[in-house]
């Protein structure tokens, strides 16, 4: 994707924002402040409200109000105004002495409709009009205690956190996650018997819950402002169950179709379940420095995406816990610095040794430049030789202020490489290649007694042990790299007395991670007996069978496992390495795994018709771009993946992530 694309959607969505909050007071929710945080930085906001206070508040049901001499409010949220994010600004208004209220929401109007039962063809005749923000308005107004105050109520889609000129993120979104085959006994659980669900593929928009329902329309209508951002028709299509809903009500969205029609540019849009390929999730094939940083530095407070970077290394203070919490952490994010921003992006698409070269030269040049007293050493790049170069900045304010985004970026590298969990990386990967061997030589049951002696107690683990989450993510790996098995006998013996001894891992931990309480239910290790332990893991493995099944419902993409034979080990394909290769197949074949979904009547006679008569079916590699969204999440070096495969297999095309 080139930089413009959806760094300008971004930009521009803000820019709208920041236009109203002059002198304001602003409520920002979480997805909305990442948004924000990689798009343009809070530093963009607090020029544009001015004034020596700092006016940005967390929107959250105990935030506190706007006092005598703050007249003017400005709310930013990602979701729909209904429900309790109504209760909380009417909350929040009442407590406070504003006379000026604007509230943007990032939903359409045409979704606020939909989630009030407004039918499709009422709500058709309603074009141009927006009755749920004005009522909005009003009761704003009422709230404020006064008719005559102002009350503003507008959409703007602040749907995207671009990463990358090539790769975006959906913070609003995080929680979305494709469905699994035990989802299916849950919808059943409202349905009535005659019209029960028989797996996955049955399900379709009107089976889902209605929270659920409306989650997806509200993506949808932040993707199609994304589209009429780039100019284009779009061609949705499907990889997975829940991909195919998504795109489905993409292709019908009753606002995009009038959109397309005077839409110059064509897009494919292509989604992909992340469910179908967990391996690539779990893995640690991935050889980027920036995956190892996300993965071990600690998360950045209500993001979904950055780290906390440790900066007490550039004050006097003594590096220690309590000091730590005096200094604001560093993060990854650096919008509004170009060089910072040019080294993260080298970053992203660099190997691991690479990239901390790259961390080096950057570091050299800059000090170079302050004409700090710098000592050359080539060779080896070490966690202490770039801390050298990084305390150089220590005592010379002007020289660290002006290269303050590229110091965090030099901090989270050290941290990172000097990090216990880094070298723990290597063994994950000589254990996932041995896994790889075993599952083409062997049944699953010795593969998982393979896994047993490294399942130990907190008692018996040293630093090289693997942690319950590890296990975990050990185990997702086996059964999403392994695929569909035969359950017999042995696999059933094999699987309880893994699940014994994890429910007893799980039992001996001296203090429950919030992983480990959301799974077993209990906040304190106290509360945990072997028990409700061993249902927790029951209920484990029931996932993990639907895992290891996620590709059944596929012809082609039935397996990511290579087996090896007499001059290749066994490898894995990431699924969409698979996907992508197939849509710029140069044979263009019909794909089979690779749903086009229709938008109306004219799309389905193309399709009739191409039974009998020489009808061109849509295929995804038919437009000069592809958007790919994974329905679930993405890994930094699966995108760097995609970005490097894509002009090698059609060079001009234009992808993004």
């Amino acid at each position: 994707m080139s930089a413009p694309g959806v760094l300008s959607f971004t930009q521009q969505g803000w820019e709208q924002v920041l236009a109203k909050v002059k002198r304001a007071l602003v409520y920002l929710d979480a997805a909305c402040a990442e948004s924000l945080h990689w798009g343009c930085g809070s530093t963009r906001l607090l020029e544009a409200v001015g004034g020596p206070e700092c006016h940005l508040r967390e929107f959250e049901p105990a935030a506190v109000g706007g006092g005598a001499k703050q007249p003017k409010a400005v709310f930013v949220l990602s979701c729909l105004l209904k429900g309790r994010t109504v209760e909380t600004l009417r909350d929040i208004i009442c407590r406070s002495h504003f006379q000026y209220c604007v509230v943007v929401t990032a939903v359409n109007h045409a979704v606020h409709l939909t989630a009030n039962h407004v039918p499709a063809a009422a709500a058709a005749e309603l074009e141009g009009q927006q009755p749920v923000f004005e009522q909005l308005e009003e009761k704003l107004c009422e709230w404020m205690g006064n008719m005559n105050y102002t009350a503003e109520v507008l959409h703007v889609p602040l749907l995207l956190a671009p990463v990358a000129p090539h790769l975006a993120l959906t913070p609003a979104f995080a929680s979305l996650f494709p469905l699994l085959p035990q989802d299916v006994h849950l919808l059943n659980s409202a349905r009535p018997d005659k019209r029960r669900l028989g797996s996955l593929s049955e399900v379709d928009a009107t089976a889902l819950t209605p929270e659920l329902f409306l989650q997806i329309r509200c993506l949808v209508s932040g993707l199609s402002s994304l589209c009429e951002h780039f100019g284009v028709r779009e061609e949705c299509f499907a990889v997975g169950s829940l991909s195919r809903i998504i795109a489905a009500d993409l292709a019908n969205y009753a606002p995009a179709k009038n959109r397309r029609k005077t839409a110059t540019g064509r897009a494919s849009v292509v989604f992909v379940d992340r469910t179908l390929d967990l391996t690539g999730a779990t893995g640690h094939h991935g050889d980027n420095l920036v995956e190892k940083i996300i993965s071990v530095l600690p998360q950045l407070p209500g993001h979904t995406n950055d780290v906390m970077v440790n900066m007490v290394e550039l004050t006097a203070l003594q590096n220690e816990e309590k000091s730590q919490s005096m200094v604001a952490p560093g993060c990854l994010a650096q919008p509004k610095d170009a060089a910072a921003k040019a080294l993260w992006e080298a970053l992203l698409s660099t190997k691991h040794k690479e990239a901390v070269m790259e961390v080096r030269r950057h570091l050299v040049e800059a000090a170079s430049r302050e004409n700090l007293p710098i000592k050359m050493s080539m060779g080896r790049v070490t966690p202490g030789q770039l801390l050298s170069y990084i305390h150089l900045f220590k005592n010379n304010l002007k020289a660290l202020v002006s290269h303050c985004g590229l110091l965090q970026l030099g901090l989270a590298t050290v941290q990172t490489l000097k990090h216990p969990q880094t070298a723990k990386w290597d063994n994950f990967l000589a254990f996932e290649r041995l896994l790889l061997q075993s599952i083409g030589e062997s049944t699953m049951s010795v593969v998982l007694n393979q896994l047993l002696p490294m399942m130990k107690p907190l008692n018996q683990r040293t630093d090289n042990d693997y942690s319950p989450e590890e296990l975990l993510i050990l185990l997702i790996y086996i059964y999403s790299v392994g695929g569909e098995f035969t359950v017999d006998k042995d696999l059933g013996e094999a699987e309880e007395k893994v699940k014994k001894a994890l429910a007893q891992v799980f039992c001996e931990e001296s203090e429950l991670s919030p992983l480990l309480q959301k799974i077993t239910g209990c906040d304190s290790s106290i509360k945990l007996t072997f028990h409700k332990s061993k249902i927790a893991v029951d209920e484990l493995f029931t996932s993990l069978r639907d895992i290891a099944g996620a590709r059944n419902l596929m012809k082609q993409f039935k397996s990511v496992y290579v087996p090896g034979n007499h001059t290749h080990q066994a490898s894995y394909k990431p699924l969409l390495r698979q996907v992508v290769e197939e849509i710029f197949n140069p044979e263009k074949p019909d794909p089979v795994d690779i749903e086009h979904m229709s938008s109306g009547l004219t799309d389905l006679l193309k399709t009739g018709f191409s039974m009998f008569m020489k009808v061109s079916r849509p295929h995804p590699s038919d437009h000069p771009l592809l958007i790919l969204f994974v329905v679930g999440g993405v890994t930094v070096s699966e995108a760097k993946m995609i970005k490097d495969l894509v002009p090698s297999l059609k060079p001009g095309t234009q992808v993004c992530l």
